[in-house]
């Protein structure tokens, strides 16, 4: 059975998107609550940051569905899936340790498929540049935020 194009951009990213946003569902008093630095961006920025990203994310994910290899398509999976699975350990959980375990393995996971799309799909590799920018000052967040003493 063909899985259509679409569908390799709409229902990962949809599902991604979907488990973060209700393990998320508190994000904003627990990120309120959080011990944070001066350059920490105000909870009001992720939503929209976020709605970018998925965007470019999905479309990323509808061309290298038709030209990328079974590799950089399993990394994609791969990437998509813990970025749905930190929200869960950071807001719901709480576990600053597993979820930077986590997110590090998000970076990781991104810039191989990143670099193993620059050879099959440059533009498709360009437009995860900003969500590979975005999850690497995510990773330094969640590294130096604190529960308040």
């Amino acid at each position: 059975m063909d899985i259509p194009r679409w569908a390799f951009s709409v229902l990962p990213v949809g599902a991604a998107a979907g488990l973060g946003g209700l393990a998320a569902r508190d994000a904003p008093v627990v990120y309120g609550r959080l011990a944070k630095p001066s350059w920490a961006p105000p909870a009001s920025v992720f939503g929209p940051v976020w709605s970018v990203l998925y965007l470019t994310t999905g479309i990323a994910g509808w061309k290298l569905f038709r030209s990328a290899s079974k590799r950089t398509k399993t990394l994609h999976i791969l990437q998509l899936s813990l970025n749905a699975a930190w929200p869960a350990l950071f807001f719901g959980v709480r576990d600053k340790r597993s979820s930077l375990v986590v997110i590090a393995l998000l970076d990781a996971s991104l810039a191989a498929e990143i670099t193993s799309l620059r050879r099959e799909d440059p533009t498709a590799a360009s437009l995860l540049l900003p969500y590979l920018a975005w999850s690497a000052f995510a990773t330094v967040l969640n590294a130096t935020v604190s529960e308040p003493e």
